[in-house]
């Protein structure tokens, strides 16, 4: 697995080298895009009206646009050159509580790996954040942004994880109207979650769509049909105590098959 950012926890005069490391990958199947009249792979291609021709990577510099049609750019050693010794490091600005922090602020998680020589000192504020029940809020610039992150204790390391600032928080589309709600609906939705709660266990859990999604591949590969595998209908239930009641029926149903 290749390192994503290389930098260095700083708090006061503490100075940990770590590297970030991406936390998950992806599993997921992968259409390309083929003409339909040939099955060929469309193929994109980067190109400049003014030069008419086809442009390469080695080619290609960042523009700004700050009028229409008009560009000031930026080259990779001017953008080196305006960042800060902080900005090369993940520089601690305070320490708070996890449960603070609202998770519509997450975007990103990286493993936050010491490098040689720096392990204990990591390990001296990771046993002291864990013990303490705080996490760090720090910032570091990543590429061409200044990002706002989590450094977050767990038993086995650190997770890094990247914030959005409070500015790109869309705020809620539509405003939800308030309702009345009796007292037998509510303890009937209770006993429904009661009855639906167990301990996380995230290897019970896997994508099955993309495993119909695989098989159905298979079996076009090898001639076959893809036939529906499900022609149902949900049922169409408008009372809300009896949606209720026959989903708790169902769960209890569910329980006494698992438990025989």
């Amino acid at each position: 697995m290749g390192v994503s950012h290389k930098g260095a926890i700083s708090l006061g005069l503490l100075y940990i080298p770590v590297g970030l490391y991406t936390t998950n990958r992806d599993n997921d199947i992968h259409f390309n895009q083929l003409c339909k009249d040939t099955k060929e792979r469309v193929k994109y291609k980067k190109y400049c009206p003014s030069c008419n021709k086809e442009v390469k990577g080695d080619d290609i510099i960042k523009g700004y646009e700050y009028e229409d049609g008009k560009y000031v750019t930026m080259t990779q050693d001017e953008l080196e050159k305006i960042k800060t010794k902080k900005d090369k490091t993940i520089h601690i600005i305070q320490f708070v509580h996890l449960q603070e922090i609202d998770p519509i602020f997450y975007e990103k998680n990286y493993y936050a790996i010491p490098e040689a020589g720096a392990e204990k000192a990591f390990e001296l504020l990771r046993t002291a954040m864990l013990d303490e029940g705080k996490v760090a809020l720090a910032k570091t610039v990543i590429g061409t942004k200044e990002n706002l992150l989590v450094l977050y204790p767990t038993p086995e390391g650190m997770i890094a994880k990247t914030l959005f600032y409070q500015d790109e928080i869309l705020a809620i589309p539509k405003q939800i109207p308030k309702v009345e709600l009796n007292e037998q609906e509510v303890t009937m939705a209770k006993t429904l979650i009661n009855t639906m709660t167990a301990s996380f266990d995230p290897s019970k859990y896997k994508d099955e769509y993309q495993e119909r999604l695989r098989a159905a591949i298979m079996k076009k590969i090898h001639g076959e049909d893809i036939v529906a595998v499900d022609t149902s209908t949900p049922s169409n239930v408008i009372d809300l105590m009896e949606a209720l009641q026959r989903t708790l029926a169902m769960n209890q149903d569910k329980n006494l098959i698992g438990s025989a």
